[in-house]
């Protein structure tokens, strides 16, 4: 595992206190807005679902990271 993903995983307890849902109900919100650019992603999840920028970054990177584009 690359350090930057232990690095985005690091946010995952945080978030999952503060917003009340594990990580991967995040994860099913991005499935549904696969085809958006990383920033897009961010802001939906900032925008519609009230999260902080730094945690909707690091679910949005570590998502994109860890999903392939098939």
């Amino acid at each position: 595992m690359s350090e930057k993903i232990k690095a985005l995983q690091s946010y995952f307890p945080s978030i999952e206190q503060k917003y009340g849902k594990p990580v991967k109900d995040w994860f099913r919100v991005l499935d549904g807005h696969k085809e958006l650019a990383h920033m897009e992603m961010v802001a939906i999840l900032k925008d519609r679902h009230g999260l902080g920028h730094g945690h909707a970054n690091a679910l949005v990177a570590y998502y994109r990271a860890n999903t392939s584009s098939d």
